[in-house]
């Protein structure tokens, strides 16, 4: 299973744009900080992702503000099919109401 869920703000985002075979996307940058207990440890985490939100999703996403807190649910997979960098696909998001800072 690929399946990906953290709360994280919109950091950057591009314009809404058009494939060549016509399907709407918007490209971004999410950035997620937290606290996470490992080994019985707490432990920062703290790291940017480069996401994509394709299709119907992609109006909504455009359209949301910078910088709120959001729970992003989606999947990894590589940026182009021979590249070795991963990229964030969203699947669906909304925002969280306890908007502590990050």
């Amino acid at each position: 299973m690929n399946q990906l869920q953290f709360i994280a703000l919109i950091a950057e985002r591009d314009a809404l744009r058009y494939t060549p075979a016509g399907m709407p996307i918007v490209n971004a940058v999410l950035q997620h900080r937290s606290q996470q207990m490992e080994a019985g440890i707490a432990r920062l985490s703290e790291f940017e992702i480069s996401a994509v939100a394709a299709g119907e999703i992609s109006g909504r996403f455009s359209q949301t503000p910078l910088g709120g807190l959001y729970q992003f649910t989606g999947f990894l997979n590589k940026k182009t099919r021979n590249s070795k960098s991963l990229v964030f696909h969203i699947i669906d998001f909304s925002a969280v109401q306890d908007s502590a800072p990050i």
